[in-house]
């Protein structure tokens, strides 16, 4: 293992004064104005659904959604005609012969491309594959990767899909000028808790723009919808509606009512100042609401006391549904009980960003001993409905099952972290697992697998 051994690898640790177990202090990093007042805002947030900003874990919460606030609204501080210049490249075509539209060669297509942005209405991140195709003119063409980076310095500013692929497809036009151009965005934004059950009840609307040549030659943009076909993107056509695109908006927001209560008031007011940090305008139209929408989010996770029934569980001995879950028999003779897929969404402590994904359950009992699948999903979500990391809500889980089941428990829970995915490394379509094995599974290897493989049916 040579430096990974245990002794070298403290060794290394000691060398290096890392301290484990606490939330050590990086070297400070020199604070930008924006910083400090979006750092305060957090501060007045956290106080504001109930939370210690002392306690370990959000220490240093503020200082991380000021930084994920700055970076995923740098394209305020950007132009794509800095991008775009000096990455014109002049390429004739054949014999200089143009196409009927006046280009030079034929359709650019460059699909898939992976972003993020903001949500105007709301201030969460929401998931854009974008599109953009565009007609060479001028004897010219732009380098492929600048289509990405212009995309991306509108995706970081507060969005919705129309308005982001209007101001993509325009900057493009003029900073490119080409015969014709077009973008397609596929957007999901993240369901409330409330309402979420899986991945696939996310919010889905996909907006489009075009300009010059695709949008008066119908035949142009025929070529260009088929070209997105052969990569299994359909449905460009059928919405660009953008009525209860975000979540929030469904709901009517009382600011009087906030405005009235000092703690809501304080929120909607730290809300305000972040805004402004980030060089946003508070009064411009689509975000005189926001404060309040995202105020209204995030007391969906304030602290809350325990409820009863998670310390008396509700065990229902003749529910014949119950007997659905499946029930198996391992060599021992004992059995293992088990509820898969209860989905979750929760609260990231370390950057207020979302979470979601699905809890698996298993325990030993018997076929009069069931516990009633809504108590595990109101279990779940008690637990996911507060600032959370997933390895500690894991454990809480397990232990609270184990508490009325003691022969045994085990919980895996499956996660996709936004905070992954938005902003820092930007791995899109990564996931992460957690598992927690108390009583008989820690030891018992074969009930442990037999109860991993039944999740793999499931999930596939």
């Amino acid at each position: 293992m040579g430096a990974l051994e245990q002794g070298h690898y403290m060794d290394e640790l000691e060398e290096n004064d890392v301290e484990l177990g606490s939330e050590s202090e990086p070297e400070p990093e020199p604070e930008l104005e924006c910083d400090k007042e979006v750092k305060e805002a957090v501060r007045v947030l956290l106080e504001g659904i109930g939370e210690d900003c002392e306690r370990e874990g959000l220490k240093r919460t503020p200082h991380r959604v000021a930084k994920a606030f700055r970076e995923g609204t740098r394209g305020y501080n950007q132009k794509a005609r800095d991008i775009v210049k000096g990455a014109l490249f002049p390429e004739a075509g054949l014999g200089h012969i143009n196409g009927h539209t006046g280009a030079v060669c034929g359709m650019v297509l460059v699909n898939d491309l992976d972003l993020f942005s903001y949500c105007e209405s709301c201030l969460l991140p929401f998931a854009i594959r974008c599109h953009v195709s565009y007609l060479p003119s001028s004897n010219r063409v732009v380098g492929l990767s600048k289509l990405s980076r212009v995309s991306e310095v509108f995706a970081k500013r507060l969005q919705n899909p129309q308005k982001l692929a209007m101001e993509v497809c325009a900057a493009l036009d003029a900073s490119i000028k080409p015969a014709g151009v077009a973008v397609v965005l596929q957007c999901s934004h993240v369901p409330f808790p409330e309402t979420f059950v899986s991945s696939s009840d996310w919010n889905q609307v996909c907006s489009s723009a075009r300009l010059g040549a695709l949008e008066e030659d119908h035949a142009q943009w025929n070529d260009f919808l088929a070209l997105l076909k052969l990569k299994g993107v359909n449905g460009i056509e059928s919405s660009n509606t953008l009525q209860n695109w975000c979540p929030s908006l469904k709901n009517t927001v009382n600011g009087k009512n906030m405005c009235n209560n000092k703690s809501y008031s304080s929120m909607v007011s730290a809300v305000v100042s972040i805004l402004r940090a980030i060089g946003e305008d508070p009064l411009r139209k689509e975000l005189v609401s926001t404060p309040y929408r995202y105020v209204q989010w995030l007391m969906r996770f304030k602290t809350s006391k325990t409820p009863e029934f998670i310390s008396i569980l509700n065990l229902n001995t003749n529910d014949e549904e119950l007997k659905k879950e499946a029930i198996m028999t391992n060599g021992h003779g004992s059995k293992i009980c088990y509820e898969l897929s209860l989905p979750f969404c929760s609260q990231c402590e370390h950057h207020l960003i979302p979470f979601y994904g699905s809890v698996h359950i298993g325990w030993f009992g018997n076929a009069e001993r069931c516990i009633d699948r809504a108590h595990l999903l109101a279990l779940v979500q008690f637990y996911a409905c507060k600032l959370q990391v997933q390895e500690r809500m894991t454990r809480q889980i397990a232990e609270s099952v184990h508490a009325w089941c003691d022969k045994g428990v085990a919980v895996v829970v499956e996660a996709n972290h936004i905070c992954m995915i938005s902003r820092g490394i930007e791995k899109v379509r990564s996931s992460s697992a957690t598992i927690s094995v108390l009583g008989k599974f820690a030891t018992d290897l074969v009930a442990r697998a037999s109860f991993l493989q039944s999740i793999s049916k499931c999930t596939g």
